[in-house]
Parts: C-alpha cells; sequence; structure tokens
C-alpha cells in the first residue's frame, strides 16, 4: 500500500517528453559504476561532516546525503564537453565530474592544495579541466552563469550541454526566468536540473511555493519539463539521456525536476527541527538510493562480498583524502592577493 511519503514524492505524468535514448537497462558494468559513485558521495560526505565538527573545515558545508541518485544519474550519461554548474551543495557534483576527492577535501579544510588554493572552500571551488565551473553561494546565480556556458557550447559547436543544477527554493529567484527567456530565445543547450529536496533552508515547498510542480516552471516560455523520481538512480539516468538528446539537438532548454530529499540539516548549523524524525527515517528505509541500487545488483548475481569490498575500498580512499587535506599546508598569506584580476 502506498503510504503518505509515496505519495508526496511521486513524479507526476506531463507533456509529451522527447523519444528516450535509453530505453534498455544498464549494463552490470554501468550498474557497479553508479553503486560505486554514489556511494563515494555518500562516504565522503559522511567524513566532511565530521572533519566539520572537529574544527577542520571553517564557513558554511552544506551535505549531499542522500541525493546522490541525482548527479550520478546524469553524469552516467554526459559527455566530456557537457559541463557543470551547482549551488553551495555541491560536493557531490564535484566528485561525479571525476575531480579528486584529495583535492576537495582539501579546499573545504581550506588548504593550498585544495582546487582554489584553499581560498574557495566548499561554495568557491572549480576545475576547469573537469568542466565543472562552481559552487556559487549566491542562490539561483548559478542559472544565469549555466546559459553563459550553454552560450559557449552553442558558439563554439562542441556538442555540449550545460547542466545546471538548483534547489526548490531558488526556483523562486528572478533571475532565474530572465535565464528561461533568454536561453528558450537562442535555443541554448541548456539542461536546468532543479534538485527539490522539499526544504527551501527550513520551508517545506508547499509553504512557499504557488504552483508546486517545479517542471512546469518553463512552460511560459515554451520550456518543456519533466518530473522524475530523484531517489531511483535507473529513473534518473533514463529522464537525464532524454533532456540531454533535446538539449543537444538544437531544440533549446529542457527542465528536469528532481524529486528528492537531504537526510541532514539544509547546512551543519540547521537542526532541521521543521520535520519530524519518522518523516526521515521513513525516506531512508523506503526510497534510499543507494540501498535501492545494492539490492538490484544482488537480484542481478552480484555476490555480496562485491558490495563490502567496494565499502572497504571507498572508506580508505575517503581516509586518504582527509589525511591528505589535513597535512596539506595552508595558503601562504602572499596568495591573498592573487586569483582577483585576469588580464585579458
Amino acid at each position: 500500500m502506498a503510504t503518505a511519503s509515496d505519495k508526496k514524492n511521486a513524479p507526476k505524468k506531463r507533456g509529451r517528453p522527447p523519444k528516450s535514448v535509453i530505453n534498455d537497462k544498464p549494463s552490470r558494468d554501468v550498474l557497479e559504476r553508479m553503486y560505486r559513485d554514489m556511494l563515494m558521495i555518500r562516504r565522503f560526505e559522511e567524513k566532511a561532516g565530521q572533519l566539520y565538527g572537529m574544527g577542520h573545515i571553517g564557513g558554511f558545508c552544506h551535505l549531499y546525503i542522500g541525493q546522490e541518485a541525482v548527479v550520478v544519474g546524469i553524469q552516467s550519461v554526459a559527455t566530456e564537453n557537457d559541463s557543470i554548474v551547482t549551488s553551495y551543495r555541491d560536493h557531490g557534483h564535484m566528485l561525479a565530474c571525476g575531480m579528486d576527492a584529495g583535492g576537495v577535501m582539501a579546499e573545504l579544510t581550506g588548504r593550498a592544495n585544495g582546487y582554489s588554493a584553499g581560498k574557495g572552500g566548499s561554495m568557491h571551488m572549480f576545475s576547469r579541466e573537469k568542466n565543472f565551473y562552481g559552487g556559487h553561494g549566491i542562490v539561483g546565480a548559478q542559472v544565469p552563469i549555466g546559459a553563459g556556458l550553454a552560450f559557449a557550447h552553442k558558439y563554439t559547436g562542441d556538442g555540449g550541454v550545460n547542466m545546471a543544477y538548483l534547489g526548490d527554493g531558488a526556483t523562486n529567484q528572478g533571475q532565474v526566468y530572465e535565464t528561461f527567456n533568454m536561453a528558450a530565445l537562442w535555443t541554448l543547450p541548456l539542461l536546468v536540473v532543479i534538485e527539490n529536496n522539499q526544504y527551501g533552508m527550513g520551508t517545506a515547498v508547499s509553504r512557499s511555493s504557488a504552483g508546486q510542480d517545479l517542471a512546469d516552471r518553463g512552460s511560459a516560455y515554451g520550456i518543456p519539463g519533466k518530473q522524475v523520481d530523484g531517489m531511483d538512480v535507473l529513473a534518473v539516468r533514463a529522464a537525464a539521456s532524454e533532456a540531454l538528446e533535446y538539449c543537444r539537438s538544437g531544440k533549446g532548454p529542457f527542465i528536469l525536476e528532481m524529486k528528492t530529499y537531504r537526510y541532514r540539516g539544509h547546512s551543519m548549523s540547521d537542526p532541521a527541527k521543521y520535520r519530524t524524525r519518522d518523516e526521515v527515517d521513513a525516506m531512508r528505509k523506503q526510497h534510499d538510493p543507494i540501498e535501492q541500487l545494492r539490492d538490484l545488483l544482488l537480484r542481478e548475481g552480484v555476490d555480496e562480498a562485491w558490495i563490502k569490498d567496494v565499502d572497504k575500498q571507498i572508506k580508505l580512499e575517503v581516509t586518504k583524502a582527509a589525511d591528505f587535506a589535513l597535512e596539506s599546508p595552508e595558503p601562504d598569506p602572499s596568495e591573498l592577493m592573487t586569483d582577483i584580476l585576469v588580464d585579458a
């Protein structure tokens, strides 16, 4: 029997999506890789939370625990030419696009060996090599930046699509709709991914958004949208394949609303008292993306020993990343005035 939580998070059917490119079940290799990628994000974020509690990470820290299926599912069908821009809940996106865990953790701890030389922290690290353009602290600001990156893809003709991630709270920002208008007008290859984790900071979507089908937010501009179960990595992968093909074919932007859930507070300072423990526990027990994929792998004949070994390997990798970060030097004071001006 469907629970109230099931009904709340079930994706609604909407208008005609583009023809699916991923109709077949992913290979076992793909399933194993997605499992490993999601588990890496989960264990990394757990370690980041520990380091924050120990005082090794300063400033803001927003964990991605619970939402792993969104970025992993999308990245599983992305190409090397595609680019990513996202909000401040960004560690998972960095890892999913191939950034080194040690470099990410070093940046979180403000060390010189971090991706932004220890000066960007959680919300402001970049990797041009991996086409990752932040991490942005201003709510919704990454969406117009994503349109700019999409324009670059179209201008250069490299076949890439920009994936601009934002939260449900950011969908009420005016600059998002200015971007929708521009992206539709110029048919930009922009995939807008709304990670609807049900709460904008501490405010439920039902209390902050008039019109809670966020996938429809681009309808006034002729932008198609689709609502997806963001706790199911296979559903995410299939929807992302459709949407990316739509954008890549020159038809313009597309919106994916991922119905997902974060297990922790908005940030490390948030006790999350605006929701019940029963609600969080129900999501963990019934919809956890990693457990769902684990169960599928076992049904597909994957040995449980392999699953245990992967967890052991990843915990070791994350421990090494934390050790690398804490053993790295802090930035030299002379770095204070660097990277603030580009001579063009």
